[in-house]
């Protein structure tokens, strides 16, 4: 099977330069349908399913490939060789965020800009490091999730999503979480929860939009703070808004967030030129 099969990608829009969409935990592509589809008269959208979520291969989940987040950079590097997408705008939401970080680490010929939403290098508290969670907590969290995840999911996510989110999106939302087989996503979440990236921001040298919002528990307005300083060429945006899907529960905010980066960029280039 192909990657365009495998990640079940789905191509539209107006534009030439593509605009790749990458979601987060426990949701896939569908998660972008407030967002992405305001960015197609000027960009060529491009989303896609992460091995193990939504209508992805199932097949193609491999528990050591992806046992820590490496696989999933390869697979992106991969997907964005074989679609042929040079200079891509990537948008990637939480810990799509930093897998696109990684990526463009590796390879940032690949990539003109990053956008970063409610992405976070660390969860765990670390001295003066706020990543969300003392460690004990992101513990008890993690046993819960392992010993029964969709007990996990109906409990654990209306406490993330924010007051904002409508009642028809949490129950989408949670749908969504509830498609993920739960030996994927119990490796998932610890590759995601346990990991500590931060010694590698330095090493990123592609643009960066950081949007978080001003009430996350999962990723604090203050990892945003953080992420933009130690992230050469970086922006942060933070949103007045709670939560840590603000593409499903504040996509006006969101798209805004995305079109004055964007519209600021194409001034400057257009200055320059």
């Amino acid at each position: 099977m192909n990657r365009f099969l495998r990640h079940q990608v789905s191509v539209y829009g107006s534009g030439t330069q593509p605009m790749v969409f990458s979601h987060g935990f426990g949701t896939d592509q569908h998660a972008w349908r407030y967002v992405a589809p305001a960015f197609a008269a000027q960009y060529r959208v491009v989303l896609f399913d992460l091995v193990g979520a939504g209508r992805s291969d199932k097949e193609a989940y491999d528990f050591a490939r992806y046992r820590t987040l490496d696989g999933y950079v390869d697979d992106l590097l991969a997907l964005l060789r074989e679609l042929q997408l040079p200079k891509v705008v990537y948008v990637g939401h939480s810990v799509s965020g930093i897998i696109g970080v990684l990526a463009a680490i590796r390879e940032p010929a690949l990539f003109e800009r990053l956008v970063l939403l409610a992405a976070s290098p660390c969860y765990v508290n670390d001295g003066d490091y706020i990543g969300g969670f003392d460690t004990p907590d992101l513990e008890e969290l993690l046993g819960f999730l392992d010993r029964d995840y969709r007990a996990w999911s109906s409990s654990t996510v209306p406490s993330i999503v924010g007051g904002d989110m409508r009642p028809d999106l949490l129950d989408d939302l949670l749908d969504s979480f509830s498609q993920v087989e739960p030996s994927i996503a119990r490796q998932f979440a610890r590759a995601t929860f346990l990991s500590d990236y931060r010694a590698d921001l330095p090493k990123l040298q592609v643009p960066a939009l950081i949007v978080q919002c001003a009430d996350d528990s999962v990723a604090p307005s203050m990892v945003g703070h953080y992420l933009h300083a130690h992230l050469a060429n970086s922006t942060l945006d933070i949103l007045d808004t709670a939560g840590h899907y603000p593409h499903l529960s504040a996509p006006v905010a969101t798209i805004a967030a995305l079109q004055r980066y964007l519209g600021l960029v194409s001034r400057q280039q257009a200055a320059h030129a």
